[in-house]
């Protein structure tokens, strides 16, 4: 996870410590992996999406343990991206959504924003917010499409050029429009990329 967030935020501040974010009893990750045990070589460009890596898209961890299908002896499964957030007092903020630069445009990151809103419904989290790069156009989209809105401007909030932060937010999660929504895309999701919503169900 560490590797994926340096290639995917390079020049930002250390990423997290991951093996901290373990004992974190208001962290919540999602991982997107396979159940190759080696790392591929070089830069793979694998086909739309696996059965090994629809099994294994999943809650990683949350309040200092791992859930779901637990980790092969190894530890050593390749993850392609992972997403995560915390709670607080009713609020789930998305600290990162990061994919691998060979598997991105494929759906990856999507589907890992669509299962951080259902557990974060799942939690009772109220609201979901996040910020942005103002110049991150295409993100901003995606989020939009998922029906946050933006709310604030954080002024030189990135470190390396003080670029600005877009607030976004998305309030009311476990009300019917927005759950309608979900559905919807979650949907559209399936079509265009030929995996099921049971996957970002059941993570």
């Amino acid at each position: 996870m560490a590797e994926i967030d340096h290639e995917a935020f390079p020049t930002l501040w250390p990423p997290a410590n991951y093996q901290r974010e373990l004992q974190n009893r208001l962290a919540h990750y999602l991982v997107a992996c396979d159940d190759t045990l080696e790392a591929p070589k070089g830069k793979v460009t694998p086909p739309k999406y696996s059965p090994g890596l629809v099994s294994r898209l999943r809650h990683l961890f949350g309040h200092g343990r791992f859930v779901g299908n637990e980790l092969p002896s190894t530890g050593r499964e390749y993850i392609f991206g992972f997403a995560g957030f915390w709670v607080m007092a009713g609020e789930a903020h998305i600290t990162n959504v990061a994919v691998r630069e060979s598997h991105r445009l494929q759906g990856i990151g999507e589907l890992l924003l669509i299962s951080l809103i259902n557990l974060a419904t799942k939690l009772d989290a109220c609201l979901i917010t996040l910020e942005v790069r103002a110049s991150n156009t295409a993100a901003q989209s995606l989020y939009s499409k998922y029906g946050f809105a933006k709310v604030g401007m954080r002024r030189g909030y990135y470190t390396d050029n003080r670029e600005d932060g877009v607030l976004m937010s998305l309030e009311d999660i476990a009300s019917a429009p927005v759950q309608a929504n979900l559905q919807r895309l979650k949907q559209a999701h399936f079509e265009k990329w030929g995996i099921a919503a049971y996957c970002a169900d059941h993570c």
